[in-house]
């Protein structure tokens, strides 16, 4: 029985309020997340992805009534990221209401904890989450970003996550820091590399803009998209991508 692809909306959260940005700038508010991604869940979201933007370079763990008041209303899996730097606040995030941590800037600095995390809670609950952007000087054209995209390190996309899946994390999920927000598609070339280098799902995020871009990305391996902008805006639902992508061949998940 093939695996069912999944579609993921992604609440990006500053100061309790849903908010999207183009390439990680200018960001415009949206409101309330809890019955934003209630209204996702009833479309038919597989998963709900909540960034807490600020958490990181506020040095704070997620905020946890944040993910309480979505967790009353949706009932599908959660994925958190946004400040976790410990083992207490991953645990503390999972009491909240998250199925899963997602670890992006502190992974780097504590690649431990991934290995922590997972051998408590399980690998299907750890997701190493990279934010990337092409430079040349760097062996596989990408480097890896923190802190919600604005700080630089000295990692090689594909050597870091080839060093970190195998401490523990059960999915990665790969940001493209040049696409986000502008709808013009994922970056296949990113996901190529990386989907021969791993064994773990892969869910892409950054650049969805059409049908044809998810159908590309799921059919050179992709797990599952993120998506934002492009149902933020109101110009598609959940049920009607995964009814559009379930017609061009793709297993999707359809009770709902």
């Amino acid at each position: 029985m093939a695996h069912k692809k999944r579609i993921i909306p992604c609440l990006d959260v500053r100061a309790g309020v849903v908010t999207k940005g183009v390439a990680f700038q200018n960001n415009v508010d949206l409101g309330d997340p809890a019955p934003l991604a209630k209204k996702y869940y009833e479309e038919g979201a597989d998963e709900i992805v909540i960034y807490d933007i600020t958490a990181s370079p506020e040095k704070r763990p997620p905020d946890a009534h944040t993910i309480a008041r979505i967790a009353a209303g949706v009932f599908v899996p959660i994925s958190v990221g946004g400040g976790i730097s410990s083992f207490a606040d991953a645990a503390h995030t999972i009491k909240s209401g998250a199925e899963k941590v997602s670890l992006n800037s502190i992974a780097p600095k504590k690649p431990e904890l991934i290995t922590e995390i997972s051998n408590h809670f399980g690998v299907q609950a750890v997701v190493l989450s990279i934010d990337v952007a092409r430079d040349a000087s760097m062996p596989s054209g990408y480097r890896v970003f923190t802190h919600g995209g604005r700080t630089a390190t000295a990692l090689d996309a594909l050597a870091w996550v080839t060093r970190a899946i195998p401490l523990g994390a059960g999915e990665l999920c790969v940001n493209s820091i040049d696409e986000d927000g502008k709808r013009a598609g994922y970056d296949l070339t990113l996901l190529k590399m990386l989907r021969a280098a791993v064994h773990v799902p892969i869910i892409v995020s950054g650049g969805a803009g059409t049908i044809a871009h998810m159908d590309e990305a799921l059919r050179l391996g992709a797990d599952a998209v993120l998506v934002a902008s492009i149902v933020h805006s109101g110009e598609h639902t959940i049920a009607g991508l995964k009814a559009a992508l379930s017609a061009l061949g793709h297993a999707m998940r359809m009770d709902f």
